[in-house]
This record gives C-alpha cells, structure tokens and sequence, in this order.
C-alpha cells in the first residue's frame, strides 16, 4: 500500500511538463498567502468560510488546469482495482497517531497553545460548515499536492519534495504545530501517491483523518487545559 508501485505509463511531454510546473508554482504562491490569512481571521468570524472555501477552490482549479490527473490503482487478488478500504484503514491509523500525540501535547502549554489556537475555529464555528470546510479542503490539497505537485515534480524524491513544499506551504499559517502534522501526513499520502501511481488513495486517507481529528482533538486538548 506504501511500498510496492503499480505499473502505469504516466508519461508527459516536455510541454505538457513544462506547463504543469509553471501552473504549480503560481497557484502555490497564491495559496499559500490565501492559507495564511484564512487561518488569521478570528474564531467565529462569517469571513472564514469563503476564505477557506475559496483556498480549496483555488488547489482544485489549479490541480485541474495544470494538466491530467490520475486516479490510481492498487493490487488485489491478483488484479489492480481503486482503492477504498485501504485508505480508511491508514488514514484511521494515522489519526490514532496523531491522538496518542495529542495527549502529550495537551500537557504542554505552548504546544497546546497553539494547537488550541486551531480548534478556536471548530469550537466557536457551525460544525457543520466546519466539517465542510475540513472535507472539501482535504479533497482540494489532495488534488493539487499528491496531483499536480506530484506530478510536476517528475521521477527524483517526488515523495521527499512534494513533502517539504506542503510543509512549506503551511509555514503560512505561522502556526509549527500544523506544518509539523503536515511534515508527517504528507510523508504518508506522498509515499501512497507513489504506490498507486495517484490521488484516490491519499484523497480517502487525507478526508479519513481530517474529519477523525476533527471530531476528536478539540475534546482531547480541553479536557487537558
């Protein structure tokens, strides 16, 4: 799921390449700057819907007009299929990580701190639209980071690069506590990209953990505060 690649013929032409890199690397200024000040509004705030809406708007058109993405394919008793299962499991997995950290976290003040500066937006937001948020953003940085990124990046360490440049991304947001979660969740849906040869997978992981960490993490951290 993580190791072993699927054959598959991605190639592109030099055009076609020289495209999608010119096409990542404005949408990823662009969304970066948009990340930052969409997580810079207050808690609560009506503007932090369209902000984030609009960020998720921006990785997808990008993604799409950088050129063809792919869905992907993992083995399965002796075929290729898309993967579903699979990506719950892991993305479960990852956030049963990311809780156990929690508990750590929520017993330091400065770490806390800053990850409580994050759920603000789940505690005093609609949960609803907050989970909306959450999921079509999911999608969005899928499509663009483990799509286009990935893809722009060509056949040397994509995994290792487009890992660094989420985690740069999210620098943006000023906040170490997200690019240190970025650090690791990109590491793990980069190295599925690369197995299924694309964005299904790591769409499903992606979405699994944000709405498990959703639901969970604030209860978490305020019952250590």
């Amino acid at each position: 799921m993580l190791v072993d690649k699927v054959p598959r013929d991605h190639l592109q032409s030099d055009a076609a390449f020289r495209r999608r890199r010119i096409v990542v690397v404005i949408v990823l200024v662009a969304g970066a700057a948009l990340l930052g000040v969409s997580l810079s509004v207050p808690p609560g705030a009506t503007a932090f819907y369209p902000l984030t809406f609009g960020l998720a708007a921006l990785w997808a058109v990008g993604a799409f007009a950088s050129g063809r993405l792919h869905l992907g394919r993992i083995p399965f008793r002796g075929s290729l299929r898309r993967p579903i299962i699979s990506p719950v499991i892991l993305g479960l997995v990852a956030a049963a990580v990311f809780v156990a950290g929690a508990l750590v976290i929520r017993e330091i003040p400065l770490l806390r701190d800053f990850t409580d500066s994050v759920l603000d937006h789940a505690r005093s937001g609609s949960l609803p639209l907050v989970l909306a948020v959450t999921v079509v953003n999911g999608v969005a940085e899928e499509l663009f980071f483990r799509g286009a990124l990935f893809a722009a990046i060509g056949v040397r360490h994509p995994v290792l690069i487009s890992t660094l440049v989420y985690a740069l991304a999210t620098l943006a947001t000023g906040n170490p506590m997200l690019v240190f979660a970025a650090l690791l969740l990109g590491l793990v849906l980069g190295l599925q990209r690369r197995a299924s040869g694309g964005i299904l997978g790591p769409i499903i992981t992606h979405v699994t953990w944000s709405t498990t960490m959703l639901l969970l993490l604030p209860l978490l951290i305020r019952s250590g505060g």
